[in-house]
């Protein structure tokens, strides 16, 4: 048993948005599409908006109007009983359309996503004349043999520097790999993309424990790490100051005259200062602590980027660390 619970299914989740960001205006994501009553539901239903949309990743490629994905994390069964009840859903899905035939057969596929080729399964699929494919790294068609076209994604033999993303989600994740998810994760713009970074890289950190331990008490490593995440902390204490400034702008606003407009502006522009100190700070030492960084060290790592006062500073350590 495990001693945390890793949440893998949202992190899925997220690195398919990730991976197929580039068409994110074409696709429509629903995230464990209820299929009718609660246990029966998809990990991922992605839909093209429009049937002639081109997507560019590998593993959309593969995609008609109607893509069911599901999800087996690591140390999941994946045999032809649950390549069969997977199928099902689908045939769930065709059938609780809005009219008759309104979601055609030929515009569904179903795609299973794991970390280890299923051999077992693809040992049935030779015993029963069923052919499959692999037109990527990785990437398995069986088109033939079942009602819907079937996607085996095999996230270990996927390209490393196309799925970047989607091959974090692993037990075995090497330091150069992280590094390469580390360099993506600076290279994003959208704060949506943030978001869904920072769910893939809490469940890597968590199953991969190990593989951190050997940062832990290794100074230059963490100041290393922290030059790749400068940007991520420069983005929450501009928010932080936004955050602030608005907060002012609306408080001046409420006094209604000249005096409570300047007091709310310098006041927004402190309190934007305070937040965005605070959030940067806390974004920092969180980083620290999950690297295993003792306080000692935490503290002369965040006074050199921050200087503050003695007080201030183990103010904030006393609140994060």
């Amino acid at each position: 048993m495990e001693k945390t619970l890793i949440q893998w299914h949202p992190a899925f989740v997220a690195a398919m948005e990730l991976e197929l960001s580039e068409n994110r205006k074409e696709l429509y994501f629903e995230a464990e599409y209820n299929l009718n009553t609660k246990p029966l539901e998809v990990d991922l239903l992605v839909i093209k908006k429009e049937a002639s949309a081109e997507i560019k990743n590998e593993i959309g490629k593969f995609f008609r109007r109607d893509n069911l994905l599901e999800y087996k994390s690591p140390g999941d069964q994946m045999d032809i009983d649950v390549l069969y009840k997977v199928l099902g859903y689908a045939c769930l899905y065709k059938s609780y359309g809005k009219g008759v035939d309104s979601r055609p057969v030929k515009d569904i596929t179903v795609s299973f996503v794991r970390e280890a080729k299923p051999e077992k399964l693809f040992k049935y699929f030779a015993a029963n004349q069923i052919e499959s494919t692999n037109p990527y790294p990785g990437i398995y068609y069986i088109l033939e043999g079942f009602l819907f076209p079937v996607q085996i994604i095999v996230t270990k033999e996927l390209e490393s520097d196309v799925h970047i993303v989607l091959k974090a989600l692993t037990r075995e994740l090497k330091k150069d790999h992280l590094w390469r998810l580390l360099e993506y994760a600076k290279k994003l713009q959208e704060k949506f993309d943030h978001r869904l970074m920072d769910s893939v890289l809490e469940v890597s950190i968590q199953a991969n424990e190990d593989l951190i331990k050997e940062w832990r008490g290794d100074v230059h490593m963490c100041q290393a790490l922290l030059r790749i995440m400068e940007p991520e902390i420069k983005r929450l204490m501009e928010e932080g100051k936004e955050k602030g400034r608005e907060e002012g702008r609306e408080k001046g606003r409420e006094e209604g005259r000249e005096e409570g407009r300047e007091e709310g502006r310098e006041e927004g522009k402190e309190e934007g200062k305070e937040e965005g100190v605070r959030e940067g700070i806390k974004n920092l030492v969180l980083t620290l602590c999950e690297l295993g960084m003792s306080r000692a060290d935490t503290r002369d790592i965040v006074f050199k980027r921050y200087p503050l006062s003695e007080e201030k500073l183990n103010q904030y350590l006393e609140e994060f660390f």
